[in-house]
């Protein structure tokens, strides 16, 4: 069964990842890890204001999720869709809060990087074989390791108080405990998040 304190929104670029987010949903079938509460939102009229389309987003189609999971692929950087749903998550609504978020690199962006935001207790179920961290405070260093990274995401990854954490695919598809584990971790945390929300929401894809 479904943890039903988890609801998840999946976001993720439909036309390449969509086989992503069927093993992903495979996966929670399996061994019962959210409620999804994945839906479309392409059909947002985007001549809409950002307040307009953030209110939108956050209060009818990411409702009362609580986890957001963000599948990076090659072209999720670039996609306008992705960068509403990622700040609409962030935005602590007055009907629907604030979301927690989870970023999952996709193989397809050959990353080997990941970054731990939830503490000791991520680092050592999650990256046991790692003893030694590395602390980067350089936007420059964040881009280097993720080229694919949407904007928005790495200007949280600089925000430490944002607690937004980067996976990869071949670690939580292998060990469905380590997967579990994260989005425990990010929906504890998700109330006492502190984003970044300066970057104005994208317009356009490219």
């Amino acid at each position: 069964m479904a943890n039903e304190n988890h609801k998840v929104f999946i976001s993720y670029h439909h036309a390449n990842d969509q086989a992503y987010k069927q093993a992903l949903l495979e996966l929670n079938r399996r061994f019962g890890l959210f409620l999804d509460g994945s839906v479309d939102t392409g059909d947002i009229d985007d001549d809409l204001e950002d307040d307009a389309i953030r209110e939108i987003i956050r209060d009818e189609y990411l409702q009362d999720t609580t986890v957001t999971i963000v599948l990076v692929g090659t072209e999720a950087k670039y996609r306008k869709h992705i960068d509403w749903e990622l700040y609409s998550s962030m935005y602590d609504g007055v009907v629907n809060k604030k979301s927690g978020v989870l970023v999952i690199n996709l193989p397809t962006v050959g990353c080997t990087y990941y970054t731990a935001n939830h503490g000791d207790d991520e680092k050592r179920t999650v990256y046991p074989e790692n003893s030694s961290w590395t602390s980067i405070t350089a936007r420059s260093d964040y881009e280097l390791r993720y080229p694919y990274m949407p904007d928005r995401i790495v200007d949280n990854l600089l925000r430490k108080g944002a607690k937004v954490s980067v996976t990869n695919w071949s670690t939580i598809s292998g060990d469905i405990n380590k997967l579990r584990f994260l989005i425990e971790a990010t929906f504890r945390d998700r109330a006492t998040c502190d984003y970044d929300l300066s970057r104005p929401m994208r317009r356009s894809n490219s």
